[in-house]
């Protein structure tokens, strides 16, 4: 099996996975974790959205999250901007990066921006602009990519619309993203194998929902497809609030655990993630969708003399 030596985990969630929390996060509880995240190895942090703070109310205080924050050298702080008030609001701030989103198809687009995915393009021209003569990177990002739930799985030339956009005014990062997690590792497999030759300079990431347990081997099948780059939540957090039945991303400690039992390296402290894990269970209250919070690690082995005698006691009682 053809696999990297290394692979990029990008953290989303500060974003992605705080948006679908109904009770409020304050402010300083979203700044703890992006600061614990800045501390575990992560490379890359998409740290909130600049939205409407009546769209996504848990993100109402983005700007207070982005300068509140420790900024760790070396750790590039992304954002997602919706429009140009939001670019404006967050090279405010000073993000180091904004991340633009357009759905693929135009059902999800009218249900998410209530505009169809041509119009939603448009609407991102005086963003690029922006944030070009900022001289702040922007990235483009193809929402339900993988498969939508209201049309299935898009054709190839609804790809190309999106991503022949961006590539076209000079955007050569771009992210593939199974919002409702629909995907299958040939759809993967087969869609970014088609999306690399077509644009061969950009660089490709994967955003995978893991709605229906086929995150960890639609992230093999990018890997094999020479994807190096993928987001993820710890504990498995978030979803899309218009999109039904969606789900959170791939658990960010689920997957530096399997990237690392496969030789593939991260640079990620999993322990670190593990006790970011455990503080954030406490933060929103609720179980985590973390196997290695769960179950723990592939590599903590037990004594044969403990589980006998456990065993023995539950057929003694």
């Amino acid at each position: 099996m053809k696999l990297p030596s290394s692979a990029t985990i990008v953290d989303m969630t500060g974003r992605d996975g705080f948006q679908m929390e109904s009770a409020f996060i304050p402010t300083e509880q979203k700044i703890e974790i992006i600061n614990l995240l800045s501390h575990s190895g992560l490379r890359e942090i998409q740290v909130t959205s600049f939205v409407h703070p009546k769209a996504v109310p848990q993100l109402q205080d983005a700007e207070a999250v982005m300068t509140g924050i420790e900024r760790v050298p070396g750790v590039l702080y992304r954002v997602l901007v919706p429009n140009l008030r939001g670019a404006e609001r967050a090279l405010a701030v000073g993000a180091d990066e904004l991340n633009l989103l357009v759905s693929v198809t135009d059902s999800h687009s009218l249900s998410n921006a209530n505009r169809s995915t041509t119009d939603a393009l448009a609407a991102l021209e005086p963003v690029i602009e922006r944030a070009e003569r900022e001289g702040v990177r922007a990235t483009g990002g193809a929402a339900v990519s993988l498969g939508c739930p209201f049309e299935g799985i898009p054709p190839v030339e609804r790809l190309d619309l999106v991503y022949g956009f961006f590539y076209e005014r000079g955007i050569r990062k771009l992210s593939v993203a199974d919002t409702v997690g629909m995907a299958n590792p040939v759809l993967v497999y087969e869609r970014l194998s088609y999306l690399r030759d077509r644009y061969p300079d950009a660089t490709f990431s994967l955003h995978l929902h893991d709605t229906r347990r086929m995150a960890m081997p639609n992230i093999l099948a990018g890997l094999q497809a020479g994807v190096t780059e993928f987001d993820s939540t710890v504990g498995g957090l978030g979803g899309c609030p218009y999109a039904p039945g969606a789900t959170g991303n791939i658990a960010t400690e689920d997957m530096v655990h399997m990237l690392h039992e496969m030789g593939i390296e991260t640079g990620v402290d999993l322990d670190a993630l593990l006790a970011i894990g455990r503080r954030l269970r406490e933060i929103v209250g609720h179980d985590l969708d973390s196997n290695i919070l769960r179950a723990g690690k592939s590599s903590e082995l037990y004594e044969l003399s403990a589980v006998s005698r456990q065993q023995q006691l539950t057929a003694d009682s």
